[in-house]
């Protein structure tokens, strides 16, 4: 009674309900022109996660991390006076932009000297101005070489290549105002390299996030204009009529409005997900309106009254579409027990888009067709093609005749599936979103092979006691800590509390390189003193410390291994520093952006079984309220269970592995794919119930009148969620096609692994026991 009344209503007052809904799109067209992109890396970890919670507090200790843009050349040039001056030049202007605190290379260093008569140390650039001469360069050559403090750092090992590294202010690090700085850096590399034919590299999480987010700006117009373009297309195929193709694409692209919208209201940015829920509400809210309009269609051949027809469709229509968009919404929503910033964000706005696009579908089509013309007899002639007909009578054929060779096929590809399941891959990577071929990429892959990476590593030592730091035994062991890591390929040399201080030694005695150490006893005391009374010159030690000296700091740098591999380093890592920092004494941390990454795919992995079981458990729920039974509720799980473990199968012997982009997979495909199962047994049931048919007869009828709606709406999501195979983001690929796949095995599973259960139990129905809603497709 509620869906008739429901009907009633919008028909007869269909003109307030239409001025309603554009007033409310307007204002969310609104609210959507003030979405933006995020400038800061998506939080993976929950907010209350432990890991989480150390790296806030080191970054309220020491500042942001991750805050350094790298630039770099190889050549054997470096020294020319040409180069090297043009070099000096580009850090020179970088420091006159605001936003850019520091910028360190060959040609812009610093030389720790001994003041004796102030008791202090001085830093004094090595170079000052533009070189007049190649013996100036080769004097600057020289004295770098002799300051160990750089080496690695500025120069590679090698001394054939080098970097530039660009630190920004915290305060716009995570803002739109980093991107000129980085057009800036870009500029001034390019003209560089025009110059001297010496190719510039450039990298860096700042530069890494930019390009992210760009790709995103790109791809959310690109997959909006494709998803549309499809959508139409299949509407063209399917009603043969301009009204029925263009309304229903205005529709939702209604949703796709509430959608950015929602996401703005709700003061979220978009991300490489978020950017992604747009042509997703296009492509699963268009079969709302095929499986409205079919029923409209149906409903207008029986009576020939349109009004009539569209209060019919509308009723019988709204249960079914309802039912499926809440388990369509179920398996993005259950993304929120996750926990995760991310995903949560994504899972939410999803989930209230599905269904706001649902409630749009459901109030204007039938306003917006009941001023149309009636339909016309070729809109409704598609159940009647030839070729539709005799897909549906041999599947209905296949299912009557050939139930055991469905189940036997259906055991091989789960036993086939299970074996390549054992072969997934768990793995993700900092830059897994970036494009194979991205010239960001590539510039990476040279700062790992000549410099140990550029991605933070941060190492956080807490004595637990004023001063701690400062105990020689103390500075002993972070030497031997630095040393252990740096032993590590995967690691860069350190930047430390123990490099300033082997620094300032050297400082202490006239600048020898011989004395580039730590000072023992006696000779600590004296330089420490030399270092409090330098003023600025002591910020290289401070920013090493924490105000109370108990906690400082290590810095290193790591190439991207993967998460797989970084996981086995740490838990071999993690019982040699405890060997050398008592845990019972100290609190060693591994942290930054780098190791929260890996703690949050790692995080995710655990998280996947947690949200695919709460979407298996409340879509089981959604078809006991519909069902009532045991055996069905069974019946309408496995068909979608099966495409699951295939689609599982298939990312182990295609070697895709598991990750935060692929995660998202099955509890989706869960959520959509039940959908059909829904619209199949709701028309079986119905059947059962109002009908003397032999249950054998009701199948066939379900399958030749359900599955026409069923294969157009799987072949809308196919080729919907087919579009983002031509993304550059390799994970948004992977998505996208596996989607597809799982779907498509779904829509065949439930046309026909689905019905052959239905006829396996046929001695076990009692129609009079039927129980829950009265539903007809």
């Amino acid at each position: 009674m509620f869906w008739k009344h429901t009907a009633s209503l919008i028909l007869k007052n269909r003109l307030i309900v239409f001025i309603c809904v554009i007033a409310l799109s307007v204002f969310m067209g609104f609210e959507a022109s003030k979405v933006k992109i995020t400038f800061n890396g998506g939080k993976v970890l929950p907010v209350t996660d432990s890991a989480y919670i150390r790296y806030n507090q080191f970054k309220k200790t020491f500042g942001q991390d991750a805050s350094s843009m790298v630039i770099g050349i190889k050549s054997d040039q470096i020294f020319n006076k040409d180069v090297f001056n043009d070099w000096y030049l580009i850090g020179s202007q970088l420091k006159q932009v605001k936003g850019v605190k520091a910028v360190v290379s060959v040609a812009n260093v610093y030389n720790l000297q001994k003041d004796t008569a102030q008791h202090r140390f001085v830093i004094k650039p090595l170079v000052t101005g533009v070189l007049p001469s190649a013996q100036a360069v080769d004097s600057v050559k020289k004295q770098l070489l002799n300051l160990p403090f750089y080496k690695g750092l500025v120069l590679s090992n090698d001394r054939k290549s080098t970097l530039m590294a660009i630190t920004f202010d915290d305060k716009i690090i995570n803002t739109p105002l980093r991107v000129p700085i980085i057009k800036k850096i870009d500029q001034l590399g390019q003209q560089f390299e025009k110059k001297h034919g010496i190719k510039v590299h450039y990298s860096g999480l700042p530069l890494i996030r930019t390009v992210v987010g760009d790709l995103v700006a790109h791809e959310f117009s690109m997959f909006l204009g494709l998803s549309i373009l499809i959508t139409a297309l299949i509407l063209a195929l399917f009603f043969r009529s301009f009204f029925p193709v263009v309304f229903p694409v205005l529709i939702v692209v209604l949703g796709v409005v509430w959608s950015l919208g929602t996401l703005v209201l709700m003061h979220y940015e978009m991300t490489i997900l978020t950017g992604i829920i747009p042509p997703l509400v296009v492509v699963i809210g268009i079969p709302n309106t095929i499986f409205i309009l079919n029923k409209y269609y149906h409903e207008f051949e029986l009576s020939g009254n349109k009004m009539e027809a569209l209060e019919i469709a509308l009723e019988k229509a709204g249960i079914t579409t309802f039912i499926a968009n809440i388990t369509t919404a179920i398996g993005f929503g259950v993304l929120c027990f996750t926990n995760s910033e991310l995903l949560t964000q994504f899972g939410l706005v999803a989930s209230l888009s599905i269904l706001a696009t649902f409630a749009l579908s459901l109030i204007l089509v039938p306003i917006v067709f009941s001023y149309l013309p009636a339909p016309k007899a070729k809109q409704t002639g598609i159940k009647d093609s030839k070729l539709m007909k005799a897909l549906l009578v041999n599947v209905d054929n296949l299912v009557h005749y050939k139930r055991k060779s469905i189940y036997i096929a259906t055991l091989i590809l789960i036993v086939i599936s299970i074996i390549g399941i054992f072969r997934i891959n768990i793995n993700g990577y900092v830059v897994d979103d970036l494009p194979q071929h991205n010239n960001t990429l590539e510039d990476l892959k040279f700062f790992e092979s000549n410099f140990n990476g550029v991605l933070p590593l941060e190492v956080s030592i807490d004595t637990r006691r004023k001063n701690g730091v400062m105990n020689q035994a103390v500075i002993r062991k972070v030497e031997k800590l630095e040393t252990l890591i740096s032993s590590y390929p995967e690691f860069s040399r350190s930047i430390s509390l123990i490099q300033v201080l082997k620094f300032s030694t050297q400082a202490f005695y006239g600048g020898n390189p011989d004395y580039y150490r730590l000072p023992d006893g006696l000779e600590q005391n004296f330089i420490l003193n030399y270092a409090g009374n330098s003023g600025k010159s002591s910020g290289a030690l401070n920013s090493y410390l924490d105000s109370t000296h108990q906690v400082t700091r290590v810095t290193f740098e790591m190439i991207d291994a993967g998460s797989k591999k970084m996981n086995t380093v740490l838990a071999e890592l993690q019982p040699r520093i405890d060997s050398i920092f008592n845990p019972k004494k100290f609190h060693v941390e591994l942290t930054g952006s780098s190791i929260i990454f890996i703690k949050g795919t790692n995080y995710l992995l655990t998280n996947l079984y947690e949200s695919l079981a709460w979407a298996i458990l409340l879509i089981a729920g959604v078809m006991w309220i519909l069902f009532r039974g045991v055996k069905m509720i069974a019946v309408s799980l496995l068909p979608n269970l099966v495409p699951l473990i295939i689609t599982a199968g298939i990312m182990g012997f295609f070697g895709i592995p598991l990750k935060p982009s692929t995660i998202l997979i099955f509890s989706i495909a869960m959520g959509i794919s039940s959908d059909q199962t829904i619209y199949f047994i709701t028309r079986y049931r119905y059947e059962l119930r109002h009908t003397n048919k032999s249950i054998s007869q009701i199948v066939s009828d379900t399958i030749r009148e359900t599955g026409v709606s069923m294969i157009f709406i799987a072949t809308v999501l196919f080729f919907g969620f087919g579009i983002f195979a031509v993304s550059k983001f390799g994970g948004t690929v992977a998505l996208g096609i596996l989607l597809s796949i799982t779907l498509l095995v779904a829509m065949i599973s439930n046309l026909t692994l689905l019905p052959a259960f239905l006829l396996s139990l046929e001695g076990g129905v009692d129609r009079n026991k039927l129980k829950g809603p009265d539903i007809e497709e």
